[in-house]
């Protein structure tokens, strides 16, 4: 059983995948754990999961890329608990894939909005409660595409994650003289639904890629999950405008 001590978390798109694991692992370690999620029924069957297991949390439903929803829902979430001390911006996706010749001006903001947007403004949203945390952080994700600018059709997808690697150097210069940390974690190839469609269509190329990655395995969602923990916690307490790379080795290539 968990004891809560008294810290909050804030883990966006957690009704699934790495944010679920991330917000499992946060309530292991005695956070209150509110999950957001656009899939409700996912996320009231999570909520029970966690409480099976005597971690305190609950669920809300809001759309990240609407600015309106995510500014009223952390303001809830600070009022009602008078603080949040630990935001996890894990909600994010490739958004699907376009060149440049043939890509509309809709598919480039919604990818932008989905990763870069969804950030600042959960974020923005979040500083005046993390102010009142103890130990408080945001933590963000980028992806090795930031720095390789993506894969055939991932040109977007790459932009909006070196965005979100410049952004987290600027919270945390903009944040360091109120003591609230922003760092990033930068996963490599975890095996979650994200990769689902390759891995049912082409499991011999899905099973290849770990032949690319130095520890020869993909990574699990446990794997960021620790990272992040330890990036929320009172161990990291001097570790700030860092990104991890969380690849088995991946981003040097073999």
């Amino acid at each position: 059983m968990s004891e809560s001590n008294g810290k909050i978390a804030v883990v966006t798109g957690a009704t699934g995948g790495i944010g679920f694991e991330v917000a499992k692992r946060l309530g292991q370690d005695g956070y209150t754990v509110i999950l957001n999620g656009i899939d409700d029924e996912a996320g009231a069957q999570r909520i029970k999961e966690l409480t099976a297991e005597g971690i305190s949390a609950e669920y809300l439903g809001f759309d990240v890329t609407n600015e309106e929803a995510v500014t009223k829902n952390i303001k809830a979430i600070g009022e009602k608990y008078g603080k949040i001390d630990t935001l996890v911006n894990n909600a994010g996706g490739l958004g699907g894939r376009s060149r440049f010749e043939e890509m509309t001006t809709e598919f480039y903001r919604s990818v932008m909005a989905l990763n870069l947007d969804s950030t600042f403004f959960a974020s923005r949203a979040a500083i005046p409660y993390l102010k009142k945390g103890e130990h408080p952080s945001i933590i963000n994700y980028t992806s090795n595409a930031g720095w390789t600018a993506g894969g055939p059709g991932a040109g977007i997808y790459g932009t909006s994650k070196a965005g979100v690697h410049a952004i987290t150097r600027a919270l945390a210069k903009d944040l360091a003289e109120y003591g609230i940390r922003a760092n990033a974690v930068s996963p490599g190839t975890i095996d979650t639904p994200f990769h689902a469609q390759i891995k049912a269509t082409k499991p011999e190329v899905f099973a290849s890629w770990a032949n690319n990655i130095m520890l020869g395995r993909l990574g699990q969602p446990e794997d960021v999950a620790g990272v992040v923990s330890f990036l929320a916690s009172k161990d990291a307490s001097f570790i700030t405008a860092e990104t991890i790379q969380i690849g088995g080795g991946q981003a040097l290539g073999i």
